[in-house]
């Protein structure tokens, strides 16, 4: 339909304002929340992170198409929650302690939530327990753990080993991701997944989920 395709374009382009008055219009017209979601707002951020994936466009580009996508997301919400609208799957996020970087992980949370994921965010400087705690209490598939530091990298070998230590393991899949992170350093640590972008990070999360 004509209107899903203009809020995809819309959303591409960033325009928050304009993305929200169409879901809106949607919304008035009496259209299905979830086609709205998935063929709209969802269809356009995939397409971002296509683009993304292929370095045809940047952070900023991705930071205002995922804005105009939060805005349409913001409209939907009560409708969703109305049609019983489930998300596919629930991750927690977070940059691991000691370290305050927090660029990758927002454009993870970003990607993430263009999948149609539930994602919460723990914020930076968050330690094992945090981790683990926040994905047990929100009942999670999935923890995705970011580092920018070399000297936090060995965080995340706390947050597989507290999984363990606490029995919990087997019930997540713990996602690692950062500047100096190598798929070698994932498997040392016995953490289940490594990609090297953002985009990649969320189609692994959502066949996590699936």
């Amino acid at each position: 339909m004509a209107i899903l395709e203009e809020i995809s374009a819309l959303l591409q382009k960033g325009k928050a304002k304009d993305v929200k008055v169409l879901v809106q219009q949607a919304m008035d017209e009496g259209m299905d929340p979830k086609v709205v979601l998935e063929e709209g707002l969802l269809s356009g951020m995939g397409i971002v992170g296509e683009k993304f994936k292929n370095n045809e466009v940047f952070v900023p580009e991705v930071l205002i198409a995922a804005r105009a996508m939060n805005a349409g997301v913001t409209i939907l919400n009560p409708y969703l929650v109305t049609a019983g609208v489930e998300s596919k799957g629930t991750a927690v996020i977070g940059t691991v302690k000691g370290d305050l970087h927090d660029i990758g992980k927002n454009l993870v949370k970003m990607m993430l939530e263009g999948k149609g994921l539930k994602v919460i965010d723990l914020g930076v400087d968050v330690s094992a327990e945090a981790f683990i705690d926040g994905a047990i209490e929100n009942n999670a598939t999935i923890i995705c753990c970011s580092a920018l530091l070399t000297t936090t990298m060995g965080e995340m070998k706390t947050v597989v080993d507290t999984a363990v230590e606490r029995g919990v393991r087997e019930k997540f899949k713990i996602m690692v991701g950062g500047a100096p992170i190598t798929q070698s350093f994932c498997e040392s640590i016995g953490a289940d997944c490594y990609t090297t972008d953002a985009a990649s990070a969320a189609d692994a999360a959502l066949a996590f989920c699936s």
